[in-house]
């Protein structure tokens, strides 16, 4: 069964959206804590693009998915940081 792809109708996510992937998809293939945390770092980059995005609009809900899916990445990528702080 094929994931169906977040339809958020942003310039900004659309833009954003490939590069993040990319970015996880790597995560998911590094091997160790260490290279994990790296292009967990630069990930964290890519999402704080969305996090900082100048034409939010709280009462649009492509806005809302945004910022939500966005924190959801973020948080995930605090996570993966601090696991390289317990090695």
């Amino acid at each position: 069964m094929r994931k169906e792809e977040p339809k958020i109708n942003c310039p900004i996510f659309q833009k954003q959206e490939p590069i993040i992937k990319e970015l996880a998809n790597n995560i998911n293939n590094a091997k160790g804590v260490e290279e994990k945390a790296r292009v967990s770092e630069e990930l964290k980059k890519e999402i704080g693009v969305l996090l900082s995005c100048s034409d939010y609009d709280e009462k649009r809900v492509d806005c809302s998915s945004c910022r939500f899916i966005a924190n959801l990445r973020k948080r995930t990528v605090d996570l993966i940081i601090k696991a390289k702080k317990l090695v």
